[in-house]
């Protein structure tokens, strides 16, 4: 190791524990262990540009293990991407660059927010196959316009958590080549050894997932760490795992001690670790101008990289104009928009039909409109009518394929897709049954936070489910989606609700959508309308321009809102049908549209929905009622169960009634 690079990965380590030390609140232990492994990566294989951190074929760096954050800030500062010394310095301050977990869309250079562990895995797996499948739909001989590769950094709670043993297996059977893990095995968690509830041989494990696997006995040797490096990214056949042997919390007296990975190393501590590393200043978050000048060098060498990959897309695109087009289209988030007036895109049949179906017809549209649309189920494509036909499937043999197998990985399923919206150029759906949300949550999060456009389609939406009883029957799964900030839920009632649900989700750039669909069929409802967009609206309306009472219902309960009103009406009393696909989209709309659809005059409303009454007395307010579930379901026919839990027509009528008479 030249002295150049041993005075670089020290600046690393001291910036991160001065951060760390700083905030008096971080985890300084990754960091200071990592270092190296990081900085041979930067600075001598990994391809990016600072003075464009968008740069299309940028190979692509997750920090799997965010907890160590001030690891990639360093990285950020010392190559030049803006942040500054006094960015560090404000490090888990509020409104700043550097936040306690590194933040996609908040600081430039992060590629994904990560913190919960695993998750960078599985984002990274997303960004692989993203690599893989645009390098077959876009490269040509002589051209090779989409060539990078994605490495993820990861420790040893990140090999614990299941949803990296769910994403890892899944890049091996795909032969992910261009997929590099690094596992920084320290053998410390907070609790202490690792050994405490962590045995296995983790090498063999990825190997069994079709890894090639390689071991650094030393972390902190640059050449061996550079020498795996290279190893990896020759074999394009499997994805590659290197082990680092480091130590937490390296050159501290805190060095190999669980307590170096969570807390600050303490004001002497920081001392002794300047000492020990030979730094030359005792200033915090001072870096001599000789190594920032080596971290310009290495920057300026990269720009001259991307320099020459766009000369190889200019030639690409005037050899290849309509590549260039087709690149264009997939990259153009807007590309869905003029499907508004699309009037085939609106089209359906008049007959009964569940909207997991119609959703089902409305994706094999989207398909031919968006050349870049891929997605796939979690081993339940059949069941949630999820695939596009004559598109093929994604595979280790055939990358070009847009319907996309995850096995039964909802978790992964939903991380990956996160990474497929990340990478750019795609714009990727995952579904699974509506109860099984439970399993996605976490990475649906993830992507409400980061603001990226995946579409969730979640089906067997209620207790229409029927024979597979409550464990498939989805009850409280709605309230917590819609709890969710910046997520968006849509339960249509019929063919041009759904539809409207997929327009509003492929034209979504900064929210995540789920579309929550019936099992069941459903009849096409008269008044029904893209008025839909805005989430709700008056699918039935009364005779007089004050109803009496107002009957709010989603999905499969609309009908019987109208059916009610109907029934209601034989007896004198006249109220207003209003269909809410989407509470999120409603509560956008301006203060004078949503008094039109829901008058405050109008104190007697009922809402019918066959899920959890969780949210709905923002709607019905104190003197209204909610026709709801209370308990978990039963297995029976759905008929039965319909009947049973008092979803039916006389039932609404009744809460109507009991309600207007209380005025």
């Amino acid at each position: 190791m030249s002295n150049i690079d041993t005075m670089s990965v020290n600046a690393i380590r001291v910036l991160s524990a001065d951060g760390v030390q700083k905030a008096n609140s971080g985890h300084p232990g990754l960091p200071l262990g990592a270092a190296a492994m990081a900085y041979e990566l930067w600075a001598k294989h990994m391809k990016h540009n600072p003075a464009n951190p968008q740069w299309a074929n940028r190979d692509r760096f997750v920090l799997s293990g965010g907890h160590g954050s001030m690891l990639l800030y360093s990285l950020l500062h010392l190559f030049g991407y803006g942040l500054t010394s006094e960015d560090l310095s404000q490090f888990r301050q509020d409104g700043s660059l550097t936040p306690g977990h590194p933040e996609y869309g908040h600081t430039i250079g992060v590629e994904a927010t990560t913190g919960p562990l695993g998750a960078g895995m599985a984002m990274a797996v997303g960004m692989a196959m993203s690599e893989a499948h645009l390098a077959v739909k876009f490269n040509k001989e002589g051209y090779p316009i989409v060539d990078h590769y994605t490495y993820v950094l990861g420790g040893d709670g990140c090999m614990m958590e299941g949803i990296t043993s769910e994403a890892m297996s899944l890049a091996g059977t795909l032969g992910l080549g261009k997929l590099i893990v690094f596992y920084d095995s320290n053998k410390i968690s907070i609790e202490g050894d690792t050994d405490i509830a962590f045995i296995e041989d983790v090498k063999k494990r990825f190997e069994a997932y079709g890894f090639q696997t390689l071991v650094v006995e030393d972390g902190n040797n640059l050449e061996e760490i550079g020498a795996a490096i290279e190893a990896a990214k020759a074999d394009l056949t499997r994805p590659s795992m290197i082990t680092v042997k480091t130590k937490i919390g390296f050159g501290s007296p805190k060095e190999g001690m669980a307590s170096a990975h969570g807390e600050p190393l303490g004001v002497e501590n920081v001392k002794s670790l300047r000492e020990k590393l030979g730094w030359c200043s005792e200033t915090a978050f001072e870096v001599p101008e000789e190594i920032y000048e080596n971290y310009k060098a290495i920057a300026k060498n990269n720009a001259l990289v991307e320099e020459e990959w766009n000369k190889l897309f200019d030639s690409y695109c005037k050899a290849n104009p309509d590549m260039k087009k087709l690149w264009d289209q997939y990259h153009d988030a807007n590309s869905a928009k003029p499907l508004i007036n699309d009037e085939a895109f609106w089209a359906y049949n008049d007959k009964p039909e569940a909207t997991r179906n119609l959703s089902g017809q409305t994706i094999n549209r989207i398909k031919n409109y968006l050349p870049n649309f891929i997605g796939g189920s979690a081993d339940l494509s059949p069941s949630t009518k999820t695939f596009m036909k004559d598109e093929g499937s994604f595979s280790k043999d055939n990358y070009g394929g847009r319907n996309l197998h995850f096995g039964v990985r909802e978790l992964a399923m939903a991380g990956i897709g996160n990474g497929i919206a990340l990478h750019g150029g795609l714009r990727p759906y995952v579904s699974t049954f509506f109860v099984f949300s439970d399993y996605i949550k976490p990475m649906a999060r993830l992507a409400a936070l980061m603001g990226i456009p995946v579409t969730y389609v979640l089906t067997h939406d209620s207790i229409g489910v029927g024979e597979d009883g409550p464990t498939h029957e989805p009850i409280e799964q709605l309230a917590m989606l819609r709890a969710m900030p910046n997520f968006t839920v849509y339960r249509p009632a019929d063919a041009t609700e759904c539809i409207a649900a997929w327009y509003y989700a492929i034209t979504s750039n900064t929210t995540p959508t789920a579309l929550v669909l019936s099992r069941q069929n459903l009849p096409q409802l008269k008044g029904s309308s893209k008025e839909a967009l805005k989430g709700a609206y008056v699918v039935s309306d009364s005779k007089k321009d004050l109803p009496d009472a107002i009957i709010i219902g989603t999905g499969s309960e609309v009908q019987l809102g109208i059916g009610a009103q109907e029934e209601l009406l034989k007896e004198g009393i006249d109220v207003r049908v209003v269909s809410m696909p989407s509470m999120d989209v409603f509560e956008e709309q301006s203060d004078e549209y949503k008094e039109s659809i829901l008058p405050k005059s109008v104190r007697a409303r009922v809402a019918v929905e066959a899920l959890s009454r969780f949210g709905w007395d923002k709607y019905v307010g104190l003197d209204g009622a909610i026709v709801a579930m209370n308990s978990f379901g039963a297995s029976a026919p759905a008929n039965i169960l319909f009947e049973k839990f008092g979803f039916t027509v006389n039932n609404v009528v009744k809460a109507v009634k009991s309600t207007v008479n209380a005025m």
